[in-house]
């Protein structure tokens, strides 16, 4: 398991346009992991839009993949603003065979808090029901629980996260398929390990819905 950081160009047409269609991006991501006549395996990589820029204002980019990323077969004449970061080995840098019950991490995922209701997806626009959402999948599927609030009603007990930039992502599907509307985002915090099996799980395949959007990477690093 790998991790790999670019940079876009923003003077790139390129770059712009798939900035702003987040299917796009994951379209060209596909390049480097694929030859141009082959499909992109099924969970190969997962990815993240950062929301800090480079000091040239250039947008950032994680992929966490399989395999090492060949970025030559994007194709595309100055896409990147300067060559990538050397990929990171992430089974060697986490050991995550070897992570024990109680372990801390600091966190970072993009996601989609939802319910579904009538058959039909729905974003989650209230704090405390994105708080809940991201605990609840942590403590009941992942392997994960974050750090409490205390409060005087026991009832309404409130997690300590990170919540930021909420918004609707938008993609546009090729092929006359609907367009795609998945609500995001952006967590960050300090969680405990509970089961490691678990969690190791979600840190390789990624948390939640909407991953060719850019969603359900979580990313990870040790506390301590």
């Amino acid at each position: 398991m790998f991790l790999s950081r670019i940079r876009l160009n923003l003077r790139s047409k390129e770059a712009r346009r798939d900035l702003a269609d987040p299917y796009e991006l994951h379209s060209t991501l596909c390049r480097a992991f694929s030859p141009g006549d082959r499909k992109c395996p099924a969970g190969e990589f997962l990815w993240r839009l950062e929301p800090e820029s480079s000091v040239g204002g250039n947008q950032t980019v994680l992929i966490q993949s399989r395999s090492v990323p060949e970025w030559s077969r994007i194709e595309c004449e100055n896409w990147m603003s300067d060559d990538p970061d050397p990929a990171i080995d992430l089974d060697a840098r986490l050991d995550l065979c070897n992570i024990l019950v109680g372990k801390c991490f600091r966190f970072r995922v993009r996601a989609n808090p939802s319910k579904c209701r009538d058959g039909k997806r729905l974003g989650l626009l209230q704090a405390i029901e994105q708080e809940n959402w991201i605990a609840r999948k942590g403590r009941e599927q992942h392997g994960f629980v974050l750090p409490s609030i205390p409060t005087l009603d026991p009832l309404k007990q409130r997690v300590s996260v990170g919540i930021s930039q909420e918004q609707m992502l938008r993609g546009n599907r090729r092929g006359g398929n609907p367009d795609i509307r998945v609500f995001s985002v952006l967590y960050d915090g300090v969680l405990t390990v509970s089961d490691p099996d678990r969690f190791g799980q979600a840190v390789r395949s990624g948390i939640g819905h909407g991953k060719a959007l850019g969603l359900g990477l979580l990313s990870v690093v040790p506390v301590g």
